[in-house]
């Protein structure tokens, strides 16, 4: 998993990997959800990668718009 920047500095967001169709993304409490083109739609994974990448911006987005579309809890 490649480190989370958090440029705000508020993230709940540790950690993400990005996959072909997906988003592995792994909170400060441990908590690792997989995100898919299945579960949460292609623009949704698309606009969560660009912003992992970004360092900025993911957890908001999650929490108003993908919350409850994970594949699966990790962990």
């Amino acid at each position: 998993m490649e480190r989370y920047k958090n440029i705000g500095g508020h993230s709940s967001v540790h950690a993400f990997e990005l996959g072909q169709d997906s988003i592995t993304v792994e909170f400060n409490d441990g908590a690792t959800y997989l995100y898919n083109h299945a579960s949460a739609g292609i623009t949704h994974i698309d606009q969560m990668k660009s912003l992992a990448l970004a360092g900025y911006g993911l957890n908001s987005y999650i929490i108003q718009c993908v919350l409850r579309a994970h594949a699966a809890r990790l962990r």
